[in-house]
C-alpha cells in the first residue's frame, strides 16, 4: 500500500508544479458503510448470495483518509483527482458460516476524476462547494473461506467508482485553509478469488471529513 500511496501522491503533486491555482487537500474523517449484497461464483466455495453488514472502524489502522488535488480553473469551477482510503470490516458476528474473512480494510480505495463548484465567502470567509466525479475502485481484498484452498488476499482493480461530495472551506492565510465535508462513495466491484471465481459487491461508503488544503 506505501507503494500505491506514494504513486497517488506523485500523480496529484505534479499538475501542482504546473498549474497555478492549484489546490493540494488532505483529509480523514468518520466513515461508515450500509449494507450490501454480496455475489460469489466459484468452484471451490460454491455459488452464495447474502446481505453483508459492514463498519467502517474509521480510526483502526490503517484509518481512513484521503487526498486530492484540485485545479481551480476560475473562482467558481474547479477540478482534479481524488483518491480515498475507504475501508468495510463485517460487523462482529454477521459473516455466513464458513466466512473466516470477507473485507476491503487495506482499503476500498476509490480514485476519482472530479468536477467541484463553490460559492466564495458567502458567510463571512465561508465558502460552502459541491463536487463529484467517476473513476474505478482499487480495492485490497481479502476472502478466506474454509472450503477453499487458497485465501484472497491483495490489490485488485474491481470496477467503475463514483464520488459526491459537499462542504464549506475557510481559509487560514493566502497558502492554508481548512475544510469541513460530507462525502460518499460507490463502487461496484467484481473481484477475483484465488480458487478460482468472482466476488461481486456494490458498496457505498458515507463519511465527515475534515482537512486542510495548501494553495500553490
Amino acid at each position: 500500500m506505501n507503494r500505491a500511496l506514494a504513486f497517488f501522491v506523485g500523480l496529484m503533486i505534479a499538475p501542482a508544479f504546473a498549474m497555478a491555482d492549484v489546490e493540494l487537500s488532505f483529509y480523514g474523517g468518520v466513515q461508515s458503510a450500509p449494507s450490501s449484497d454480496i455475489s460469489i461464483r466459484d468452484p471451490e466455495i460454491g455459488d452464495d448470495d447474502f446481505s453483508q453488514d459492514w463498519e467502517g472502524r474509521s480510526f483502526e489502522a490503517p484509518p481512513y483518509y484521503g487526498i486530492r488535488a484540485t485545479h481551480w480553473r476560475s473562482p467558481t469551477f474547479g477540478f482534479g483527482l481524488d483518491f480515498a482510503h475507504n475501508k468495510v470490516y463485517p460487523t462482529d458476528g454477521s459473516l455466513p458460516p464458513d466466512y473466516e474473512v470477507l473485507e476491503f480494510t487495506d482499503g476500498l480505495n476509490t480514485l476519482t476524476i472530479n468536477a467541484y463548484r463553490r460559492w466564495n465567502a458567502v458567510v463571512g470567509d465561508v465558502s460552502p462547494y459541491v463536487g463529484g466525479g467517476i473513476g474505478v475502485a482499487l480495492p485490497h481484498v481479502e476472502v478466506t473461506n474454509t472450503n477453499a484452498t487458497d485465501e484472497t488476499f491483495g490489490y485488485q482493480l474491481t470496477g467503475p467508482a463514483a464520488t459526491w461530495i459537499a462542504g464549506a472551506s475557510m481559509p487560514i492565510n493566502d497558502r492554508l485553509s481548512v475544510f469541513g465535508e460530507y462525502k460518499g462513495t460507490f463502487s461496484s466491484n467484481t473481484a477475483d478469488l484465488e480458487s478460482g471465481g468472482t466476488l461481486e459487491a456494490d458498496i457505498v461508503t458515507n463519511a465527515l471529513n475534515f482537512g486542510v488544503s495548501f494553495n500553490f
